[in-house]
């Protein structure tokens, strides 16, 4: 046997020990799904926040608009979206922390723990088997910058 095949092997069984003794194809492809379901929350998330972050400084530049255009000269229509505008819920009670924190509480959290007790329960808490076996399957064995582990 040739040394890059023997390494490729050697590999191959470490990153073999991922998936828990017994657990099959189907159910290493279902929790699969659901890390990619979670991935997909996690960047759902990241959009949520930057829309927090958005309408905080689109409130914050409304704010200077509204000095400006005092200082020219036009106090009624800065007035008027003092009033209407600077503070404004953009949701119905809710200012976007309020619906960050909501969706934290209330679905991220439990889709995050939902999650783990499912890897928990039907792969020994192992994350990304499914992953590890798909790099295991589109790697070359042996060759630089394709080894199965750092």
């Amino acid at each position: 046997m040739s040394y890059s095949r023997k390494a490729h092997d050697l590999e191959s069984a470490a990153l073999g020990e991922r998936r828990p003794e017994g657990v099959s194809d189907d159910t290493v492809a279902a929790v699969g799904k659901l890390s990619e379901a979670l991935e997909s929350l996690e960047r759902a998330r990241g959009h949520l926040y930057s829309f927090h972050q958005m309408m905080g400084h689109t409130d914050l530049l409304l704010g200077d608009a509204v000095d400006q255009l005092r200082e020219a000269g036009h106090g009624d229509i800065a007035e008027e979206l003092d009033e209407e505008l600077i503070g404004r819920n953009v949701i119905e009670g809710r200012w976007t922390f309020q619906i960050v924190e909501d969706f934290d509480d209330n679905y991220w959290a439990a889709f995050r723990e939902h999650e783990r007790r499912t890897r928990d329960k039907l792969q020994g808490g192992v994350r990304h088997v499914f992953e590890a076996e798909m790099k295991e399957r589109r790697r070359t064995g042996g060759r630089r910058h394709h080894e199965a582990k750092p």
